[in-house]
């Protein structure tokens, strides 16, 4: 048998695959560049597909949640979490089911203790007939993603609360509230840090000075005193949705100070560069400059910046309508879900009213990693 050619003491074959893989590298774009490292990141990856379907959830949220979230029953008060199950007294069950429930009230304590009754089965359905709704309060439908037939009550996959409430259909709501108002949150943030940040890069001198003694000073202030003060300065009976956007608009304006120092920090960099002479010298306006040319050469950064600072805002909704100061019922928050922790009788009979803080913490740490993945993946040639 004939020795394999070597090229450089490397394979003929290994060494035409290293180098198609070179070229392949020299002629992508900048962002096959970033996608390529991002997702070699696979904690970044998972966390962005687990943050994907969080959002569609939020948006779906009619279809996908079981019940009304405002809909009470004292029927069925503090029940724990339901087991899915396939396999009953009568053998396997191609169709998932749920046991019955009864109940025993203690006569001294009135503490509601719940059994599974497994001699009643009730199927689980997909695409069944329920509580109407209008999808966005703009399609109407009765369709839910499960449930019983008939429109009946039982499947608490998470539980209820002390109005018999479905916990998990409350986290499907509150995740459209609490979601979004990091997005908004941030937009705002966004748009301030680089207009206020962009100005103090660009033209320095008083502007700079005057600019960063504000950023200082209400950086000086703790987070929490300063969301209290801002928080109880808001009419108490504000409309939902006006509340809503006020709390949106204090965080937002607590959040723009860290990504504004950034903003000027790389404009102070980049505003004696050749190409901002050069577009300066052509007659372009300051404003085209900056946003033409100047905020385009580090987006890149801001994504991952805005990405990593989604969280905060996330935290500060909820920190901010668990003390009370922040949205408040109806409306239907992971923070105003968590009021009820406050209690410690509550949360000794029914532990499982804390899982809303766990999908708080899952989506922190998602936006978390998603943020670590796309701030390496902003350099893409760096080892």
């Amino acid at each position: 048998m004939s020795p394999r050619k070597t090229t450089g003491g490397m394979p003929r074959d290994r060494a035409l695959t290293a180098e198609m893989a070179e070229e392949r590298i020299y002629v992508a774009s900048q962002a096959q560049l970033m996608w390529w490292k991002f997702r070699r990141h696979r904690m970044a990856v998972a966390s962005a597909i687990l943050v994907i379907i969080l959002y569609l959830v939020a948006i779906l949220a009619e279809f996908v949640a079981p019940y009304d979230p405002n809909e009470t029953d004292t029927k069925f008060l503090f029940v724990p979490p339901r087991a899915i199950r396939f396999w009953g007294p009568k053998g396997l069950s191609l169709r998932p089911f749920v046991y019955g429930l009864t109940v025993h009230v203690d006569d001294e304590t009135y503490r509601t203790t719940w059994t599974e009754d497994t001699s009643v089965q009730y199927p689980i359905h997909f695409l069944v007939h329920g509580a109407p709704y209008k999808t966005w309060g703009l399609i109407k439908s009765d369709i839910h993603l499960f449930g019983l037939q008939d429109g009946r009550k039982g499947v608490f996959l998470l539980g209820t609360d002390k109005l018999g409430q479905d916990l998990l259909t409350r986290i499907v709501f509150g995740s459209r509230i609490s979601l979004s108002i990091g997005l908004v949150g941030i937009a705002i943030s966004l748009m301030l840090g680089i207009s206020i940040g962009g100005v103090s890069g660009f033209y320095g001198g008083f502007v700079d000075i005057l600019v960063q003694r504000v950023i200082e000073f209400i950086r000086s202030i703790p987070d929490i005193p300063l969301w209290m003060a801002l928080s109880a300065a808001l009419p108490a009976d504000l409309p939902p949705l006006t509340r809503y956007f006020g709390i949106t608009v204090i965080l937002s304006f607590i959040g723009w100070t860290g990504l504004a120092r950034v903003v000027r920090g790389s404009f102070l960099a980049l505003r004696e560069q050749d190409f901002v002479l050069a577009a300066t010298l052509s007659g372009a306006s300051e404003w085209r400059v900056i946003m033409r040319h100047m905020v385009p050469s580090f987006m890149s950064y801001l994504i991952a910046s805005t990405t990593l600072a989604i969280p905060g805002m996330i935290l500060g909704e909820t920190s901010l309508s668990f003390l009370g100061l922040g949205l408040r019922p109806p409306v239907v928050s992971w923070g105003v879900m968590l009021r009820d922790a406050q209690h410690l009788r509550f949360v000794a009979q029914a532990p499982w009213l804390l899982l809303p803080g766990l999908f708080v913490v899952l989506s922190v740490l998602s936006f978390n990693f998603v943020g670590d993945g796309l701030r390496d993946a902003v350099d893409p040639y760096a080892r």
